[in-house]
């Protein structure tokens, strides 16, 4: 096996056996204490022996985890083992106050042997933790374990139906007996690389699109516990990637692709039974719009009504299009309903102008001088309509970029007014001005004590130009209209999650936690403050990750 260099991090090399792994006689090979002092303008890791519960098989950097084809930025290249932890030194100071785990998912590895997945999403599920407390940082990352990825190690090929991928049929009938697979859910892929969510009675779960991808984890080991197994009939095979999640309960959005509509359901902590709180048709389309996310504010659910809609004859094709399981129907128009939580009634619906949105970013009630709500206001990161940021995010042309090129299309933060008046009609305008962040936004998040409340500040990804990705990390002012934003040349930061501080009073007053992959191959940890939007630590991981998407806070109890 060949060596992992820590260039910069530290003056020697070590497999990386030698840091997960335990001999024959099951003691450690090197003593788990093992610290680098740091050399002059550089970082180390102190502990990457750190003590593991149970042996751990690695493989090796010369085998199939490892993308050789892809010379290029290593936030698009396959992650390097399958599992790592290990405690990093920290160059600033963290928080004496952050005591907890941020949890990471998204896709990080993109190949199985010598086969290339082709898009961003494809990727099987990469969970990395950054766990806090006393002002030091220990960092992991580890492969979830769906049976899709299980699957392919075993037999050495995409055995289930990703994104963009289709498992090759060997005849006809095969073919026949796939296509059966798919509408009874059976080929459906559990890979659980979207985002990951604390439930309100403590259970940690990663989750995709479909409703088998919904797999509990440890937020400690990282270890994949098991499906979580919904109890209701409800039925269907695909739900909103992104619930909304409180301490109190659990909301989603169940699409309805026969008889083209929304269920919007509610499940309650300790239980796995999502209920029905009401029932949304489409009012345009030959299928509903895609729901990968969808607002709420303290009375109601927001539920968009995108021309960007499901495809039925995409999903049974064996090669992706360009809009892979969706197809565009601007004759449909576009819709967005409100519904009252309580009753399950719909209090509006309306129609908006064209809109492509992956995440909404929150919503809120605008009242009167009485009190009396007359609107909704939601926002969300839009694309201007442009659904062709999806062909985007293929994997080569992720990879292809020249450094010249501005391909990124531009987006905003798009806010939605919908009156509550019996319009017809709602607006979209934009927040702020778009060159505010470089007319790149996606991957928001706010303060979570202001959720489905009227807030000011959000923390988001977007663009220094020329680029083809989101490379800066993001402070929205939605009331001042203004943004900072951070950048470092070569840099692919994650999306910036925003911890608040216990008993804070300020909505802006905690830090913003995220990921950076660098183009030389390293990677790091950084950490902004919540209100100047400036630097207060970074620690350097032995080796730069993938690009990943969402995360979600545990608490230290």
């Amino acid at each position: 096996m060949g060596s992992l260099s820590l260039s910069g991090i530290c003056r020697h090399q070590f497999s990386p056996l030698i840091m997960l792994d335990f001999n024959q006689s099951n003691h450690r090979i090197e003593k788990a204490g093992f610290v680098r002092k740091p050399e002059k303008g550089g970082l180390t890791i102190t502990q990457v022996a750190s003590p593991l519960r149970r042996p751990v098989i690695v493989p090796s950097l010369d085998n199939e985890t490892v993308d050789r084809r892809d010379p290029n930025h290593v936030a698009w290249t396959s992650v390097r083992q399958e599992r790592w932890e290990g405690e990093l030194v920290v160059q600033g100071e963290i928080p004496l106050w952050l005591k907890g785990t941020y949890l990471r998912n998204g896709p990080g590895l993109w190949h199985i042997e010598d086969y290339n997945f082709r898009h961003l999403f494809d990727g099987y599920a990469t969970l990395v933790k950054l766990q806090f407390e006393n002002g030091r940082l220990i960092a992991g990352h580890r492969q979830v374990e769906s049976e899709a990825y299980k699957a392919a190690r075993k037999n050495k090929k995409v055995c289930f139906r990703e994104f963009s991928e289709v498992p090759k049929s060997e005849n006809f009938m095969a073919y026949v007996g796939d296509i059966a697979k798919l509408f009874s859910g059976a080929s459906l892929t559990d890979n659980a690389n979207t985002g990951v969510v604390k439930l309100g009675d403590g259970r940690v779960v990663c989750l995709t699109e479909t409703q088998k991808g919904s797999l509990v984890i440890d937020p400690n080991s990282l270890e994949t516990l098991g499906r979580l197994e919904y109890s209701d009939s409800l039925g269907g095979l695909i739900h909103s990637a992104h619930p909304i999640v409180t301490d109190a309960e659990f909301l989603t959005l169940l699409p309805d692709l026969v008889n083209p509509g929304y269920l919007v359901v509610r499940m309650e902590p300790g239980t796995n039974e999502r209920k029905v709180i009401g029932r949304v048709n489409c009012r345009n389309g030959p299928a509903p719009g895609w729901v990968h996310s969808f607002p709420v504010t303290e009375h109601y659910v927001v539920v968009p009504e995108m021309p960007l809609r499901y495809c039925a004859q995409n999903l049974l094709r064996a090669e992706p299009t360009p809009l892979y399981k969706f197809e565009w129907h601007p004759e449909s128009k576009a819709f967005l309903h409100v519904m009252c939580k309580a009753s399950g009634k719909i209090v509006a619906s309306v129609e908006v102008p064209l809109f492509v949105t992956f995440h909404f970013i929150n919503a809120y009630e605008e009242e009167d001088e009485d009190g009396r709500v007359t609107a909704i206001i939601a926002d969300c990161c839009e694309h201007n309509a442009d659904a062709t940021i999806l062909d985007q995010l293929r994997l080569q042309n992720l990879r292809s970029f020249n450094g010249k090129d501005d391909l990124l299309p531009d987006a905003r933060v798009g806010r939605f007014t919908i009156p509550l008046d019996g319009s017809p009609y709602g607006k979209l305008e934009s927040a702020l001005e778009p060159d505010e962040h470089g007319r790149g936004m996606d991957m928001c998040s706010i303060n979570p004590t202001k959720l489905g409340k009227k807030y000011r500040y959000a923390y988001a990804c977007g663009a220094q130009r020329p680029c083809h990705f989101p490379n800066t990390l993001t402070k929205l002012d939605l009331v001042k209209k203004k943004a900072k934003n951070w950048h470092e040349a070569g840099a692919v930061p994650s999306e910036p999650f925003f911890v608040a501080r216990p008993g804070a009073t300020e909505e802006d007053d905690g830090v913003a936690i995220s990921l950076i992959s660098e183009k030389n191959g390293n990677g790091y940890a950084l950490l902004l403050d919540g209100s100047t939007f400036e630097e207060i630590a970074r620690a350097k991981l032995p080796y730069g990750l993938p690009y990943g998407l969402h995360g979600c806070w545990v608490p230290k109890e």
